[in-house]
């Protein structure tokens, strides 16, 4: 054998790639000297890109196909290595397949709470955990950016910072939509176009971009939920001051019936005694006794109390509150709030003038109009 056999053998004439890890985002292929064949074959799948970098330089990135490593398809290694008049010599130089598919069930989610201020709770937080999916855009970005010289990158080593980046949009997305806490579950699409739109521009600078972004939960805090549950007992129990009438007295009715039946049960002994002593007399000697009248029964307790609305005011963007009926009485005969001042109380749809607001208005009609010539 010729040295100059043996010199082609030493060289590969077939590169390539098949992955079966399902995480692998870039491999690089190994060759001792980085050694590659002039006129040896490149083979691209479906689904990857060969990025060509040499001496430190990204030179040519190849999309699915099979290539032969020749000047006429690589222009851009031709000029770094002054081929010409067909020279055929090995050259050094370094190959990335960089997988192009869709990595999917990623997890994202809030690590602390996120602070908003909701229409219907005022101040709250709220927690949030989803899955997204990946994909490489620009191999030639992504290896610049993110991979540098890593021969074998993996989705776990940039999900870290795509998570950040997420919450981050997440919670902007979030406090910009005005969506209330209890619609966000039958918004849950819209939110999560909403950030994969704010997220783009900045993945989009790593040479990556997600296609698919979901938002399996939004919960508040235990407390809260626990209040709205509540809530939701009283709706089904109907109107408040009708339920509590009708449990104080059924509970009334349980405890007559059971003094009832204590009270019969004494009468009728008393009257057996009587009977007996009525007869030991005689029928002329009967004494006239009075039965013993049974006791009167409790009235029943009056209904709770209404529960008093306080008040939240909205003054150059600042919000201040909450203050009781009879403080804001006080503030309107002061001056500091007046009739076109925003207010809000729970249960009130948005915000809305002092003068709009049912419980408030007739503060207004009891303050005296402004003075003649104000």
């Amino acid at each position: 054998m010729g040295i100059l056999d043996f010199l082609s053998g030493q060289f590969i004439d077939v590169i390539h790639w098949t992955d079966d890890t399902q995480d692998t985002m870039v491999w690089r292929f190994e060759r001792h000297g980085h050694e590659i064949k002039y006129g040896a074959k490149l083979t691209v799948r479906e689904g990857q890109a060969a990025v060509f970098v040499h001496e430190g330089q990204l030179a040519d990135v190849f999309t699915p196909g099979l290539y032969m490593l020749e000047t006429n398809n690589m222009p851009i290694m031709t000029t770094l290595q002054h081929w010409d008049h067909g020279f055929k010599s090995p050259f050094k130089s370094e190959i990335y397949f960089v997988n192009t598919t869709r990595f999917g069930d990623l997890k994202w989610g809030t690590k602390n709470p996120i602070m908003l201020r909701d229409p219907d709770f005022g101040p709250t937080r709220i927690r949030a955990y989803g899955t997204y999916t990946m994909k490489v855009t620009d191999p030639a970005v992504f290896m610049r950016e993110i991979v540098g010289t890593d021969g074998e990158f993996t989705a776990d080593e940039i999900s870290y910072q795509l998570r950040n980046i997420i919450v981050q949009e997440f919670s902007r997305a979030i406090a910009a939509s005005g969506i209330p806490v209890l619609d966000m579950a039958a918004n849950t699409g819209e939110v999560g176009k909403l950030i994969a739109q704010a997220i783009s521009g900045t993945i989009g600078q790593y040479g990556i971009s997600l296609p698919e972004l979901y938002i399996e939960n939004i919960s508040l805090p235990p407390a809260v939920e626990k209040a709205l549950d509540d809530r939701t007992s009283r709706g089904i129990a109907g109107d408040l001051d009708e339920h509590m009438k009708y449990k104080a007295a059924e509970a009334m009715a349980a405890e007559g019936s059971a003094a009832g039946q204590a009270m019969g049960m004494g009468m009728g002994a008393g009257l057996g005694m009587q009977m007996g002593g009525m007869f030991n007399q005689g029928p002329w000697g009967m004494a006239q006794q009075q039965a013993p009248q049974a006791p009167a029964m409790a009235p029943p307790p009056p209904p709770p109390p209404p529960a008093e609305h306080v008040w939240h005011i909205a003054d150059a963007g600042t919000v201040t509150g909450p203050f009781s009926k009879a403080a804001m009485g006080r503030k309107v005969t002061e001056g500091s709030v007046t009739r076109d001042t925003m207010v809000w109380t729970q249960g009130q749809d948005g915000w809305k003038r002092a003068e709009d607001a049912d419980d408030l208005a007739q503060i207004f009609t009891v303050a005296p109009p402004p003075p003649p010539g104000a």
